[in-house]
């Protein structure tokens, strides 16, 4: 796993475990399920969008917007980042 991967990691489930005032992972953790869902959604269609009609920097911007809510998402179902690891090397063995 990538250091940054990791960073970001460590630092939703610190939001979950501990909730910060004026932090959006925070906001996101506490409005549920729903609003994540829903940001999910919206950031796939923006990295739909930056694949066929925009710069290479802002595809590469829409899909870490997409990572992070993907990561908030499986946090707030409690599914660790290495379900999605057995599950991409099960894919290819």
């Amino acid at each position: 796993m990538s250091a940054v991967l990791d960073r970001l990691l460590h630092i939703i489930a610190e939001r979950k475990a501990h909730p910060s005032p004026g932090s959006y992972t925070g906001k996101l953790l506490a409005e549920g399920l729903p609003q994540i869902c829903q940001k999910v959604g919206e950031e796939a269609v923006e990295v739909v969008v930056a694949g066929l009609a925009e710069d290479d920097p802002r595809l590469v911007a829409e899909t870490a917007d997409l990572l992070y809510h993907c990561l908030v998402l499986l946090a707030a179902r409690d599914i660790p980042w290495s379900a999605v690891e057995e599950e991409l090397a099960r894919r290819f063995p």
